[in-house]
């Protein structure tokens, strides 16, 4: 059996892939039957280890991104696509594998429609509460349509639609409580808020902490992702912001966590302030209380959708980057953490979000389609 998975561009694509990937070996161990042949079709590989690391082999196709605005790109990227499509129809001709699992993406369309026209079931996962362009136009074409937030559902064909959650690696939905406070050099005596800004990090919410830390740095500690480009500015800042504070060292800020260190973190975390990403989907699982903000909606057709459909689950309280004032942040984080009723209804909340299972379903259902196309 051969199985194609393909999306990418960014962690939130790739990622969940690689979860479902694991769960195809995993799926077809329980099955008693041979591992299937892994491909990943994509304009570049992402990660080179994590690929090698679960045997998937790297397929380029070329594809180009439609922008929302004029660009001469977007017609060089047109021809870009058109010659993608070429290349992974003739790929897939000669491998011709059972079934493709596609995360979205630009860089998933020319493999879909490739996939499609030569009758190989495709099954889409969308990420978003709104979809894409992407994978619009990837359902059409699909066999099966995987959503994160139930209220995505309504985009597409019901009869096609199932609400998987997202799909997450194993390691980052197990918390790592022992020893984790000596390793970030925080105390147990205080609660832990942590701030995530994306892999990047995200510029305003590095400001609207730094504005924050001095009145709440003593009730609270604070792991801080500040991203690699703001990493330094951010230290420069907090370092001024703390001098000679009592608390100072109650504030750790890192460029970026590692996938061991955030697990750390999150076992010993109170609160988490994050983006509208597939971070909320690791949120959820930890089981901890959120304050999401959301990038706007005139940057991110979905973040603003999907910290509001979060919110209705009770899970987390949303905060607008219009709103992002010192005070406001302040009395968010106390009316959660000095609250044990506030706390307790989120942590509920992102627990009933949660769906831990999704990638092995997923793979299930990838493995069943492949078992019946052998056929």
């Amino acid at each position: 059996m051969k199985i194609i998975i393909t999306g990418g561009g960014t962690g939130g694509h790739f990622y969940p892939l690689i979860a479902v990937a694991e769960q195809i070996k995993k799926v077809s161990e329980e099955k008693a039957m041979l591992t299937p042949e892994l491909y990943y079709f994509s304009t570049d590989p992402y990660n080179d280890v994590i690929l090698k690391e679960n045997k998937i082999n790297f397929v380029y196709i070329p594809a180009g991104k439609v922008r929302r605005y004029f660009s001469l790109k977007n017609f060089s990227d047109f021809f870009r696509t058109i010659g993608g499509f070429f290349k992974a129809l003739w790929k897939l001709f000669v491998l011709y594998p059972d079934a493709i699992f596609s995360k979205g993406g630009y860089v998933s369309v020319p493999t879909v429609i490739a996939g499609a026209i030569l009758g190989i079931p495709v099954i889409v996962h969308e990420s978003d509460s709104k979809p894409g362009r992407a994978n619009a136009l990837a359902a059409k074409f699909a066999t099966k349509i995987a959503v994160s937030y139930p209220d995505a559902g309504k985009y597409f064909k019901a009869n096609k639609v199932a609400w998987t959650g997202n799909p997450l690696r194993t390691e980052i939905t197990q918390p790592i409580k022992e020893g984790s406070h000596e390793a970030f050099g925080l105390s147990k005596d205080k609660p832990v808020i942590l701030v995530l800004g994306g892999s990047q990090g995200a510029v305003k919410i590095n400001d609207a902490l730094l504005d924050t830390l001095r009145s709440i740095i003593g009730e609270y500690q604070i792991i801080h992702q500040a991203g690699p480009k703001n990493f330094q500015d951010v230290k420069n800042q907090s370092e001024v912001t703390l001098e000679e504070n009592p608390n100072a060292s109650g504030y750790k800020v890192f460029p970026y966590l590692s996938e061991y260190m955030m697990r750390q973190a999150a076992g010993i975390s109170d609160l988490v302030i994050s983006r509208a990403g597939s971070t909320i989907f690791e949120i959820a699982v930890w089981g901890l209380p959120s304050i999401i903000i959301p990038i706007p909606e005139s940057v991110s057709h979905d973040q603003r959708s999907n910290a509001y459909n979060y919110m209705r689950s009770g899970a987390c309280s949303v905060i607008e980057e219009t709103n992002l004032r010192p005070e406001i942040i302040t009395s968010e984080i106390h009316r959660i953490l000095n609250h044990p009723e506030v706390k307790e209804r989120m942590i509920a909340g992102a627990k009933g979000f949660a769906r831990i299972d999704a990638a092995h379903t997923i793979a299930e259902e990838l493995v069943n389609i492949g078992i019946s196309h052998e056929k």
